[in-house]
């Protein structure tokens, strides 16, 4: 027969671990929302890793428990919050313009602007960084091109020309949000597809 005394104390000591692992999770995801928020408009080599703690609101040996080396903050970042959403693509042949249309809103690049902003500023500097930028890209090259030959029937002879339409649809998906924050313009992803399909007819 069971000790409830017994019981009771194993319980309240699964129930200790399961709040001292959500304050731990919480602190690293403080830490690293602090980080994003920092290197996004200080940049990473600006940005020391007390005034990370500061605005995270934990000491600053925490940050060194969870990320031994500064650039460990960085490497966590681009790795967990960049990402191509995995959706089916959805392509109807003939349409090619419509295709690419609906890859931009079901495919999104699952990083918000000031990751956006951390990858591009970074990548010149930090190998990781323009690593995981170059698989980003090349990953929503190639959606965009399967997409195109699912729209286009028949154009897997064209290889190359549907490689250049799907990096060039590529580059507005995943650098657009850098040159609005650059300058202001918004490109219009529906407006490229419709020119991208006009150019291979």
């Amino acid at each position: 027969m069971e000790n409830p005394l017994e019981t009771a104390r194993a319980w309240s000591r699964s129930r200790a671990e399961r709040k001292r692992k959500a304050a731990e999770a919480d602190a690293r995801t403080r830490i690293l929302d602090a980080a994003e928020q920092l290197f996004a408009g200080d940049g990473y080599e600006a940005t020391p890793t007390a005034r990370i703690a500061e605005v995270a609101g934990v000491p600053k040996g925490l940050v060194f428990h969870y990320f031994p080396r500064k650039i460990d903050v960085l490497i966590s970042l681009v790795q967990e919050r960049t990402a191509v959403t995995e959706d089916e693509v959805e392509a109807v042949p003939g349409d090619p313009a419509g295709t690419l249309s609906r890859l931009a809103r079901r495919l999104p690049l699952r990083a918000s602007p000031a990751m956006r902003r951390i990858l591009f500023r970074e990548a010149d500097t930090h190998r990781s960084v323009r690593e995981r930028l170059g698989s980003l890209n090349a990953e929503i090259i190639r959606r965009a091109k399967f997409a195109l030959e699912l729209a286009l029937p028949g154009s897997r002879g064209d290889a190359a020309r549907l490689e250049a339409a799907a990096a060039t649809f590529a580059a507005v998906l995943l650098y657009q949000e850098n040159l609005c924050q650059l300058t202001g313009h918004h490109i219009d992803p529906d407006a490229v597809a419709e020119l991208i399909a006009h150019a291979l007819g």
